[in-house]
């Protein structure tokens, strides 16, 4: 069988337990053989906007995921100067792992809606999969998709997952106000952005 691998791709400012949720369910509906987390370096639909350096989003991202035998970090795209494509890191990836490899791009169902904006998204689905995380009830329109995609419609798949209400913003600002973030981010992400004085 060909080796799976996930992309989770994503400014992780910070990183929380919907996205661990989300990784470890498509993991195992999708048989994946691991997931490699790659927070970037610069979001091209985040230019202009003030998002906490790439080291502490890194460092986060690191100590989240650790526990997981499944779960891996990568920093290539912080190596990078400019904008951080997709179609370069997966670009990338294939060059590491081979063309026998099969990646599966790790999405929110709001970014499959949006996948006909993204920069090269048809070479894009030539390389990969891709997976929309919805919550239940908040599916894509799959009969759009298909209209706009024809038959690489079929790389783009849609799956429920049990993904807690819980948003990046939403942290940032509880922090901002004193609020607790306990059991919403993992306890060693907790500990991190109090010693680093994260989002005050």
């Amino acid at each position: 069988m060909k080796k799976r691998i996930g992309i989770f791709g994503g400014t992780f400012d910070p990183i929380h337990l919907g996205h661990l949720i989300v990784a470890e369910t498509l993991m195992d509906e999708f048989s994946l053989d691991k997931v490699v987390f790659i927070p970037a370096a610069v979001p091209p639909h985040k230019l202009g906007q003030e998002i906490s350096d790439a080291r502490h989003r890194y460092m986060m991202t690191m100590l989240a995921t650790c526990s997981n035998p499944g779960f891996q970090v990568s920093d290539m795209e912080m190596k990078r100067t400019g904008p951080s494509y997709s179609h370069d890191t997966l670009a990338e990836l294939i060059r590491e792992h081979g063309r026998e490899t099969e990646f599966y791009f790790i999405v929110g169902a709001d970014s499959v809606a949006s996948l006909h904006t993204w920069n090269r998204i048809d070479e894009l689905l030539s390389m990969c999969h891709f997976i929309g995380a919805s919550r239940p009830g908040c599916m894509p329109d799959m009969a759009d998709i298909r209209r706009r995609f024809g038959p690489l419609a079929e790389k783009i798949h849609c799956l429920e997952t049990p993904e807690l209400e819980i948003s990046s913003t939403d942290i940032r600002e509880r922090i901002r106000r004193g609020r607790t973030v306990r059991y919403i981010v993992p306890e060693a992400v907790e500990q991190y952005i109090y010693k680093e004085r994260l989002y005050l």
